[in-house]
């Protein structure tokens, strides 16, 4: 265990953490809701640190990120442990359920990105942010080798530990669930509020990507699709937005997501978004140009990008992404 970083003591050997918004009191003995943190005596620990129960080699498009160094390979790695309570996740026996862990250090890490031929971290599946000592270390030490790092989150995490954090952070996904905060409250039991200040603060300091999983009768009526829109574009219209189906999964059997709701979400937010993508159908990914149509980038068995110095080679449009 290693003592974590943001908490408060309280009387009577109780402290209360303050890494994410939940700001779990907890006494002598008791963890935290997301199983990565106990108070021992009054301090507290993270139990996770160094402790993996994924490592993968994945593209990195399966982030999903189709604009950060696209066609490469990234070493994702994930912790046993997650502030959210989604009654769909599709990683639950890794994120909502004690599993056995093994040691990782990032001197491994960097060994693993050496003999793959891998220039690339990923903090996935679970929740990185409940990971919070061990992702800082890990990606600070990273970085001074040239490895890149990315988060795959849900950006529910306080507004001083992300600032922190970010530094040494290159990319983020931040899974936007909905865009009202009974969505949140009942499926995920979090918050919007906190996500959207994420979304606005990780804009302004690294590369970043959103998706939204559509799943019906919760999330996928005009107005909610309309409302995401809209703040993707308040933040920056050249945020690439990955819309996803649902599929039944953990405690919800709600049927899957009807691809037409997917396309007509596509057309909605392309009116007002440069880059819009569909997951987990079966649908062209390539890349075009919004300003002039150009093809910019095929994805499939081969990526082929065609870009000039990170702009389109037709109408010189600087295309938002990191490419080198």
């Amino acid at each position: 265990m290693q003592e974590a970083k943001y908490f408060t003591r309280q009387t009577g050997n109780r402290v209360i953490c303050t890494l994410c918004p939940h700001g779990c009191l907890l006494a002598d003995g008791e963890e935290g809701l997301c199983r990565g943190r106990v108070n021992r005596r009054g301090t507290l620990y993270a139990t996770n640190y160094g402790q993996t129960i994924s490592v993968n080699l994945d593209p990195i498009e399966k982030k999903p990120l189709y604009h950060f160094l696209p066609g490469n390979q990234i070493l994702s790695i994930a912790s046993n442990s997650c502030n959210f309570r989604c009654d769909f996740c599709q990683n639950f026996s890794i994120s909502q359920q004690p599993q056995p862990t093994f040691a990782i250090t990032p001197e491994m890490l960097l060994e693993l990105c050496t003999k793959h031929h891998c220039s690339m971290v990923a903090f996935t599946y679970t929740e990185p942010l409940t990971w919070y000592e061990f992702v800082l270390d890990a990606a600070g030490f990273l970085q001074k080798h040239h490895i890149k790092t990315v988060l795959v989150t849900n950006g529910f995490i306080n507004p001083e530990p992300l600032a922190e954090l970010l530094p040494v952070i290159d990319a983020m996904n931040v899974d936007l669930k909905a865009m009202y905060d009974g969505f949140y409250k009942k499926i995920c039991g979090g918050a919007l509020k906190p996500v959207l200040a994420t979304i606005r603060y990780a804009a302004k300091h690294c590369h970043l990507e959103l998706t939204n999983l559509l799943i019906p009768g919760e999330n996928d009526s005009d107005s909610q699709i309309e409302s995401l829109i809209d703040f993707v574009a308040s933040v920056d219209r050249r945020i690439p937005l990955h819309f996803s189906k649902y599929f039944p999964h953990y405690l919800r059997s709600t049927q899957p997501t009807d691809e037409k709701t997917l396309y007509h979400a596509l057309e909605m937010a392309r009116a007002e978004l440069d880059f819009v993508y569909l997951g987990n159908i079966i649908h062209s990914h390539t890349t075009r140009c919004p300003q002039c149509g150009e093809l910019l980038i095929t994805r499939g068995t081969k990526t082929t990008i065609n870009l000039q110095d990170g702009s389109c080679p037709s109408c010189h449009y600087p295309v938002y992404g990191v490419w080198k």
